[in-house]
């Protein structure tokens, strides 16, 4: 009988016919759920024989929702997310003008989609513009409801926006300083700078957007104790804090501080920070080090510290050793997870360079969107990065296409179904179903490896003087993958 996924002292409670909501998307959206939905079936009813079986409902958002309803996400789609906890969707149109932003964003605020979860692996055989892909396989826990995404914007020229220069400008002076062309006497200076140049006179208006920046200790903690439990489970060796801490040190940098606090807080005794690893590792190899040693190894510039930056440095190494020297100690910390930080510019050449190095990677939002897109730039293209959005707590999960609707292909049967497929992969496995999402990973490697492939991975192949790439339609990929589950 089909029913309802529930949610009852921290587990997911998944029946045999579990009813799963579906947005089809728009675009190609629709020959992409197609060829999905049958591959997701397919993966279930050969690894269970018929005992599970998947009873999908279609809730409506974005065009089609607006042709139906005049409304782009009906009150009864969140209701039914809702209700049934875990759902799946395709690629959504942004709606223009005014109302909702983003039909993703809203929906992942409306149920609190706190983790963007983006896991990044490359299949055998994918063209890659990197030397070696295989390298590259990651997973990234995105927060997902603070930082700039939180949409707190007022626009240039507008009386909210004045509202806030005006504040500032009373309240936190300095700061309004800062602002280069807050006032009209700002722009008048620089007026005079193009005319002294020949350039024309014109207006000169106050024209500021503004834009609010939320990073709270609590979203932080939700989401870097969801990554950390994540590389426990998955017996990952790391998680790293990527931020911008070095510029932004209240809002990006706190996150780096309370991410690491969120590690020593709840799980103490299966984690090592990175710093914690060098002291501990400078004692292991040389027991009777010093502490001043030991700090001088830690930190390069000790010599050219003050007495307090160098008596702070010597209490940490101090702390670090009667604190986790016994519980860590004498190579203990190696078999335990590394919790170390990334900022974010770096981490973008390193994921490049050295994409070893990194295991699980927790950030904010903004830094999340770009590492996401570029590292799946690296396994294949968008195309067939999988995504999710999970509040880990409730049990609610949206696995969702990571890329746009692209119109001008819609309804042609062309385009590359895989971020769905592996959405849907994703999907049985927060299922616990991990034998079905098993043989989803197992067809895709075959049919990519057997070269029968949608158009844009048959065109990137030959280009690289591959022979023998067969091109199929959207619908004829779903089959290969099939055909590949043995």
């Amino acid at each position: 009988m089909p029913s309802a996924i529930t949610m009852s002292a921290g587990k997911l409670n998944v029946p045999d016919q579990p009813i799963i909501p579906f947005i089809e998307g728009d675009g190609t959206g629709p020959d992409i759920w197609r060829s999905s939905v049958r591959v997701i079936d397919g993966a279930v009813a050969k690894a269970y024989g018929g005992k599970k079986k998947i009873t999908w409902h279609e809730v409506l958002a974005g065009e089609k929702a607006f042709n139906k309803t005049g409304n782009w996400l009906p009150d009864q789609t969140i209701a039914d997310f809702k209700q049934y906890l875990v759902g799946i969707k395709g690629p959504l149109t942004t709606p223009i003008g005014g109302g909702i932003r983003s039909l993703n964003v809203a929906l992942r605020q409306m149920l609190d989609l706190y983790v963007c979860l983006r896991p990044v692996r490359w299949f055998k055989g994918v063209p890659s513009p990197v030397k070696r892909p295989q390298d590259c396989d990651m997973t990234i826990f995105r927060e997902n409801t603070e930082d700039i995404y939180a949409g707190i914007e007022m626009a240039a020229g507008t009386p909210e926006a004045q509202k806030v220069l005006d504040f500032l400008a009373k309240e936190f002076p300095k700061d309004f300083a800062k602002i280069r062309f807050g006032t009209k006497a700002a722009g008048d200076a620089w007026q005079k700078q193009l005319e002294a140049i020949g350039a024309p006179a014109r207006d000169n208006p106050v024209q500021v957007g503004i834009g609010f920046k939320p990073v709270s200790y609590l979203g932080t903690e939700r989401l870097v104790h969801s990554a950390i439990s994540f590389a426990l489970k998955e017996k990952k060796k790391s998680v790293t804090l990527v931020h911008k801490g070095n510029i932004m040190k209240f809002t990006s940098g706190a996150f780096k501080d309370w991410g690491y606090k969120v590690a020593v807080q709840f799980f103490r005794a299966q984690v090592v920070t990175e710093r914690e690893s060098w002291i501990l590792g400078n004692r292991d190899s040389n027991p009777g080090l010093s502490a001043e040693a030991n700090a001088k190894m830690i930190d390069p510039g000790y010599d050219m510290m003050t007495p307090d930056q160098k008596a702070k440095i010597v209490k940490e190494v101090e702390g670090v050793i009667s604190g986790i020297g016994a519980s860590h100690g004498d190579g203990k910390w190696k078999k335990m997870l590394l919790i170390k930080d990334s900022i974010a510019d770096i981490t973008l050449q390193q994921v490049l360079t050295r994409p070893k190095d990194f295991d699980v990677i927790a950030c904010m939002n903004l830094n999340g969107d770009y590492l996401s897109d570029a590292l799946a730039a690296q396994i294949g293209g968008i195309g067939i990065a999988p995504g999710a959005n999970i509040n880990y707590i409730s049990g609610h999960a949206i696995f969702e296409a990571t890329h746009g609707t692209a119109p001008k292909y819609a309804n042609l049967d062309q385009v590359n179904p895989g971020s769905v497929i592996l959405s849907g992969e994703m999907m049985l496995r927060y299922m616990g179903w991990a034998e079905a999402a098993d043989l989803i990973i197992k067809g895709m490697d075959g049919a990519i490896s057997a070269k029968t492939v949608t158009y844009d991975f048959e065109r990137l192949m030959k280009a690289e003087g591959d022979s023998g790439v067969t091109k199929v339609k959207c619908s004829e990929f779903g089959d290969a993958i099939i055909k590949h589950m043995g």
